[in-house]
């Protein structure tokens, strides 16, 4: 049997282009500090950043500087952007027109009470949509979504003939009964009890303990940001609700704050109330805007939690 023939190795002249002997290379980035990169940033990120903030920023800004102006320095053909002073008349007024004290207890009851009560539901809903087995948990769920596509304003008419039938008309009752389920609260702690590991839960059924244990010493310490930014986005839309609590209640002793600037609208129908009616809607604002700042680094947290899998 003969032996193979030896291979000839040709060696590449020395003069041979570079991508000969390496394999083609890879198109050069560009550098970061370039005028392409820069530009590229700018107007895929600052510009539209900047627009968001002035179109969320500038109205809660005239907002504010004509809660200091005058009469004569809002209805006017010369536009003035800065008040001539830091006049707190406006606030002064708004607070004594109408009952505003009654209306800051008002909402602040109606807020606390109606928020915690769907905080709680939202999280015993959640538990029993992920940990507990029973029949047509599935249609449950599809059915909390259709909920939440589902305008609110559709079952204002319903709610209003049964709340009124009930006698809760003119009452805080009736402004917090219609509105404890929260569709999205719940949508987003059971996407977010998804993701936790079923392993520790299995060790505390191993321990003895029940499904309340395993909630309230498990679930929840775990699940702190996702139950805050349920919170949080309840109390905002608690606060600020409008057109419920306008057609349930008529009487100033059981109007909350939105409400009561309506009152403060009709009270002040001339030109020269709109210095006050600003005045007015910076106090119902300013309390929510402190309670968002203090706890909007949840949301972000939250959302992150419920978002993540595996």
């Amino acid at each position: 049997m003969s032996a193979p023939l030896p291979v000839a190795v040709v060696p590449s002249p020395p003069n041979a282009p570079q991508e000969n002997r390496q394999g083609p290379q890879q198109p050069a980035r560009p550098r970061p500090f370039s005028s392409a990169n820069l530009l590229q940033t700018v107007a895929t990120g600052y510009v539209p950043l900047v627009i968001a903030t002035l179109v969320v920023f500038l109205p809660l800004l005239w907002m504010l500087l004509s809660s200091f102006k005058q009469p004569g320095e809002i209805v006017t053909m010369d536009l003035k952007i800065l008040p001539e002073s830091l006049n707190l008349e406006n606030y002064a007024t708004a607070m004594t027109t109408v009952p505003f004290a009654q209306f800051f207890a008002n909402s602040l009851i109606v807020t606390v009470i109606g928020s915690s009560i769907k905080v709680i539901l939202a999280i015993l809903t959640a538990y029993a949509l992920v940990f507990v087995r029973f029949p047509f948990k599935n249609v449950i769920f599809v059915l909390i979504l259709v909920a939440l596509m589902v305008p609110a304003q559709v079952s204002i008419l319903p709610n209003y003939i049964l709340i009124a039938g009930m006698g809760g008309k003119n009452t805080l009752w009736g402004i917090i009964l219609p509105g404890l389920g929260t569709a999205f609260g719940t949508f987003l702690l059971r996407q977010h009890f998804l993701t936790l590991p079923l392993s520790i839960l299995e060790a505390a059924e191993i321990d003895g303990a029940g499904h309340w244990r395993r909630l309230w010493q498990i679930i929840v310490p775990v699940s702190v940001p996702s139950i805050a930014t349920v919170a949080l986005v309840t109390v905002v839309s608690e606060w600020n609700d409008y057109i419920w609590p306008l057609i349930i209640t008529d009487r100033p002793e059981t109007m909350t704050l939105p409400v009561g600037l309506t009152l403060l609208q009709n009270s002040e129908g001339n030109g020269a109330g709109w210095g006050i009616l600003m005045a007015g809607a910076v106090l119902v604002i300013v309390p929510i805007l402190l309670v968002f700042a203090a706890l909007q680094r949840y949301i972000v947290a939250g959302l992150t939690q419920g978002s993540v899998t595996g």
